[in-house]
């Protein structure tokens, strides 16, 4: 079987702490079967013709039952490791989560080809919906060592958040089940959820050697500039090592819903009921909590106080396309 020619942009300018490409590595596929927008066997059947075009060496890992996710993408960061391949996560953004979290620290290549609604880890770096471009993409890609967060030692890409944040996500994910993924279906439920009034927490944040008490329905870390950018955050911070943590103060539901209106308008940096500030370590300690639901690129958990946020010690190696113009330039 043949292969690509070597990725010449990647050997001219090797990532840092990252393995280094080839153009020839195998590939393992993990596949989330029950994500995504489209038809699985379609995908699949995608995968194959531009990878078999190519000459490409691969294996096709599906994921039919998301209790065996963890353990499908540890076996194939082990074979990644074993032959010298890369490992490519194909789903929405808890699979690319998942996946993302067996590769850090493994010295293992990630590519991505994201199925999600939002896309926006991916759309930051250059990395398209289109699951043929993004492949392709793929194949002609270069290493970018990229910054990711965590919370109580998990991984996630885009943002972790408790309170209010999670519940807004359980109810809009409900409510796709129900009338379809599309953006009007989410705000409808976000209004909806509103319309309970949201539980205070009371916070006490520990960061940047001070302390700081808070009453919020909601705090949101967040780790990706396009998503800070569409709701109108300064993102700059995060080229500096650094996290972005985003909460509302005390307000009523009328007030919350100018909160919504305004960050779907890109100005909720400019709302005098939203506080926001970088870290590169955050502590939480939630006073009358010992655990607390938390969501991390959506996925939904149960976590022990206290919680803490920090940047990852070690990036991620994430295989960008060639010609990509993404956003994080750290």
């Amino acid at each position: 079987m043949g292969y690509l020619s070597p990725m010449t942009s990647s050997q001219q300018h090797p990532a840092a702490g990252a393995p280094s490409l080839t153009g020839q590595e195998p590939l393992f596929i993990v596949l989330n079967t029950g994500s995504g927008r489209g038809d699985a066997q379609v995908l699949q059947d995608t995968i194959r013709r531009i990878l078999d075009e190519a000459g490409r060496r691969y294996t096709l890992m599906p994921v039919d039952d998301p209790s065996r996710l963890i353990d499908i993408s540890q076996a194939a960061v082990k074979r990644a490791r074993d032959e010298q391949g890369a490992v490519i996560a194909a789903g929405g953004d808890g699979t690319l989560n998942a996946v993302a979290s067996t590769v850090l620290g493994k010295g293992v290549p990630f590519g991505i080809l994201p199925q999600g609604t939002f896309n926006y880890f991916g759309r930051s770096y250059g990395i398209s919906q289109d699951t043929e471009v993004a492949l392709r993409g793929f194949l002609q890609g270069h290493l970018r060592p990229v910054q990711v967060g965590q919370l109580n030692g998990r991984l996630f890409l885009v943002n972790a958040s408790l309170g209010l944040y999670p519940t807004l996500l359980e109810d809009r994910e409900a409510y796709k089940q129900r009338f379809g993924r599309s953006r009007l279906v989410a705000l409808w439920s976000g209004i909806v959820t509103l319309l309970r009034a949201p539980r205070q927490l009371r916070l006490q944040l520990e960061y940047e050697g001070k302390a700081r008490d808070l009453r919020s329905p909601t705090l949101v870390v967040g780790n990706n500039k396009l998503q800070l950018e569409h709701i109108g955050i300064e993102s700059q911070e995060l080229d500096r090592n650094r996290l972005v943590a985003m909460a509302a103060r005390p307000v009523g539901t009328l007030a919350l819903y100018g909160l919504l209106l305004r960050g779907l308008f890109s100005r909720l940096g400019d709302a005098e009921h939203v506080i926001n500030f970088a870290f590169d370590r955050l502590t939480v300690h939630i006073r009358g909590r010992s655990r607390v639901k938390v969501a991390m690129d959506g996925e939904i958990s149960w976590m022990n106080t206290p919680l803490e946020f920090k940047v990852a010690d070690e990036r991620l190696p994430l295989v960008v396309p060639a010609d990509s113009q993404y956003l994080d330039r750290s």
